[in-house]
């Protein structure tokens, strides 16, 4: 802190001649609400240029430490560059917090729990530092022993790891990390732990954990056993003794059957990481980040960056020799900021130092595939992004053994797969290629996210004032322009099917490469995820998309497709399956068909006769009555609520909010956005304890929507699904399309970002 605090107080004008950021006015906002440094009413107190220039020039103080003579001003105008160009950005928390008081620049962590109480609660302890900083966490829950096991000290009964997950959960729930990054986790169990079928159903009810992404730890014996069809050992981590033996293939097919229903749990092949674990003298790895990209050992942190490949096309060809400058460029920023980073604990800090791990990865990728004419699916583009980050992976090795010759290798080298194979090759980052998801920095640097396909090319989007605008994807729409084929109607088609594929209006050639996520065969997301596998030293964050009729057996195959090709994890997501997924682009109910097609919503008339339930909340105000009543479809349509004498407080808030529900409804909002907004919402009289316990009224109207959703989820499911072929989800705070990319939803109009 000390370092960025003096270096930001000594920071330079920018030089007259650097380039001007190249942000979009929708970048822009985002920076606005999420990065800018603030006044003390909320107000930007700097522009993006300055924002860019702080963290240039804090990232390049750190050459002082090696070099006293260095040119830091020269070093600072090199790394602004290619962060102005939207060539290279950092991940978020270096963008915000460098060269401010606070200094966190990682974005991951993995941190330790062991099989006792201090432990649990010293990482509680440590998980909220680092939420409060900006980063986000992964644990094994593995060492925890099961539940109902025997507690030796106290002559009683383990909770189990479960119970603890939810501990973690409330933490996570509180801190909210000021408002800039969301607090995100990632839970494991391996499979051979003794709850693991309980930790694979936990998420059938969607309201539990909502702060987690839930990965099972697979091992090479499981899919032994699974090819076989067989048997394998469930272990006791309280003793290691094995309890019993699990058929494989049951497990399996649980775990494919929740994750069809809701997305959850992904999958991690555990010893196929460790196989790549540059460090295992030190330790085995158990856990990642909470998008899965970042395999860590326990107390280790990660800073990422992603190369935009979309920067990286000159003249219909890919400019290699503009991306190795660029690389280099990253690799020795990424390596400054291991040295000039606040670490939340010092435990961390030590482990950080000991391995220098950095993750560079890419974004851009699906925008370059439309550049160069290829589609998605394609062989040409696996060749091709196998050919991009050997490329990538190959410049990066090499400048970190430049560094290593100037600054010294990393600290635990010399007993490293590196120093044992080679130690006259100094190596100055244990790892140094990760693919992260890139949600919100793919927003600033205006291209594609990661290596995932284009969501869609051509979406609605609602904004405040009631009016309706169509977002279209500008290389399409410059494709779709120079070819003389572009319309408002066309648009307007596009973004109800999801896709031009059936658009007569392309010409085939256009419509062959402009694939979007739901075009393309989820085997074939799996194909790219592999390719860019094969030369990155960390994992691949990347979903893959299943249209909402998608079969488990559909996912079945993917799963195992990945652990054939090469990759350290999957994660899938079902188009629709969660609840909170609520504007359908297809055939739906009239409501949601309207809103696709671009007309205003208008305010339904009640029928005569309504059909509803009543729920009795117990709240600090007393006992509150609320009504829900739906409509024909099943639909939620109006809310009533009661609750003490007319004209009191508690009574009158309450009435307004079953009003307001209820012109949201009728106009045709879904249900999930209000229970958000509601949910959590505290006043000095809570009641209750645990799963029961009531902040507010306006929690307990949430609270009482939810139960509701859970009554009536066939009905409800099968009027939002019927004959849809592709849906988005509402963004919480701006009601925009939410995306689901590598384990996060991602709100590309206002940055809205949550992990979990």
């Amino acid at each position: 802190m000390k370092n960025q605090v003096s270096a930001q107080e000594k920071i330079p004008s920018l030089p007259k001649n650097a380039t001007l950021p190249q942000f979009s006015k929708n970048a822009i906002t985002v920076l606005e609400r999420r990065y800018l440094k603030k006044t003390e009413t909320g107000e930007p107190a700097e522009e993006p240029k300055d924002m860019l220039w702080r963290v240039a020039w804090t990232i390049a103080s750190g050459e002082k430490d090696h070099n006293p003579q260095a040119d830091i001003k020269k070093l600072a105008g090199e790394f602004y560059e290619a962060m102005a160009r939207l060539e290279f950005l950092p991940n978020s928390p270096t963008l915000m917090n460098a060269g401010r008081e606070l200094g966190q620049l990682s974005a991951c962590f993995v941190l330790p729990v062991d099989d006792s109480m201090e432990s649990i609660f010293e990482a509680v302890k440590q998980t909220a530092l680092i939420h409060k900083s900006g980063g986000g966490t992964g644990f094994s829950f593995s060492r925890i022993r099961p539940s109902n096991d025997l507690v030796h000290s106290t002559s009683g009964i383990s909770s189990g790891p479960l119970s603890f997950m939810r501990v973690f959960d409330c933490a996570t729930e509180t801190i909210k990390q000021g408002g800039t990054r969301r607090g995100a986790n990632m839970a494991i169990l391996r499979v051979d732990h003794p709850d693991i079928m309980d930790f694979i159903k936990i998420k059938s009810d969607l309201s539990k954990l909502q702060n987690f992404n839930l990965s099972v730890a697979l091992t090479d014996d499981f899919m032994a056993a699974l090819k076989s069809d067989g048997d394998y050992d469930i272990i006791n981590p309280r003793n290691q003794e094995v309890v019993k033996r699990q058929n494989a293939r049951k497990v399996f097919k649980q775990i494919v059957k929740q994750a069809w229903l809701s997305g959850e749990p992904g999958i991690i092949f555990i010893d196929r990481i460790n196989a790549d674990n540059p460090t295992p003298q030190v330790g085995a790895i158990e856990s990642t980040n909470p998008c899965g990209e970042q395999p860590l050992l326990p107390h280790e942190s990660c800073n990422l960056g992603s190369i935009n490949l979309a920067r990286m096309v000159t003249d219909g060809r890919v400019d290699f020799e503009k991306l190795e400058q660029t690389v280099k460029t990253a690799v020795h920023f990424l390596d400054n900021v291991v040295d000039i980073n606040n670490y939340p604990l010092t435990v961390i800090e030590k482990q950080t130092k000991a391995n220098r791990k950095i993750g560079l990865g890419v974004m851009g990728f699906a925008d370059l595939l439309l550049m160069l004419e290829t589609p998605y699916s394609s062989t040409e583009a696996r060749e091709l992004a196998e050919e991009i980050m050997s490329f990538i992976d190959r410049t990066a090795y090499n400048t970190s053994i430049e560094l290593a010759e100037k600054r010294g290798p990393f600290p635990n080298f010399p007993e490293s797969i590196y120093g044992t194979r080679n130690p006259t090759v100094p190596l100055r980052n244990a790892t140094r290629t990760t693919i992260a998801p890139t949600g919100t920095i793919s927003i600033l640097a205006g291209c594609s996210s990661g290596v995932e396909p284009i969501f869609a090319l051509a979406f609605l989007r609602r904004v405040m004032d009631d009016d309706e605008l169509f977002e279209v994807n500008p290389i399409f729409e410059k494709v779709a322009r120079q070819n003389n084929f572009f319309s408002q109607a066309l648009v307007k088609k596009i973004a109800h099917n999801g896709s031009c594929h059936n658009a007569d209006e392309i010409p085939e050639r256009f419509r062959r490469y402009f694939e979007s996520a739901h075009d393309i065969n989820p085997l074939d997301h799996i194909e790219i995820q592999a390719a860019f596998q094969k030369y990155t030293n960390n994992a691949v964050s990347k979903t893959i998309n299943f249209a909402h009729d998608a079969t488990i057996e559909h996912v079945e195959k993917a799963y195992l497709l990945a652990y054939e090709k090469g990759c350290k994890g999957v994660t899938i997501y079902r188009d629709g399956c969660r609840e909170n997924q609520v504007l359908n682009i297809g055939k739906t109910d009239s409501r949601q068909l309207n809103s696709t097609l671009g007309e205003k919503p208008t305010k339904r008339d009640r029928p005569q006769t309504l059909v509803g339930r009543t729920y009795q909340m117990t709240t600090g105000c007393g006992p509150l009555y609320v009504t829900i009543n739906d409509d024909e479809k099943g639909l939620a349509f109006e809310l009533f609520n009661t609750i003490g004498k007319a004209g009191g407080c508690a009574a009158s808030q309450s009435e307004a909010i079953g009003r307001l529900v209820s012109l949201a409804w009728r106009s045709g909002q879904q249900p999930e956005p209000i229970i958000k907004q509601l949910i959590g919402i505290s006043c000095h009289k809570p009641a209750g304890f645990g799963e029961n316990r009531v902040t507010s009224c306006a929690d307990a109207i949430a609270q009482a929507i939810r139960h509701h959703l859970e009554k009536n989820n066939g009905k409800r499911d099968q009027a939002l699904h019927d004959d849809s072929n592709l849906a988005f989800g509402a963004c919480p705070e701006c009601g925009g399309v939410v995306e689901h990319e590598g384990g996060c939803m991602v709100c590309h109009t206002c940055g809205y970002s949550e992990c979990a």
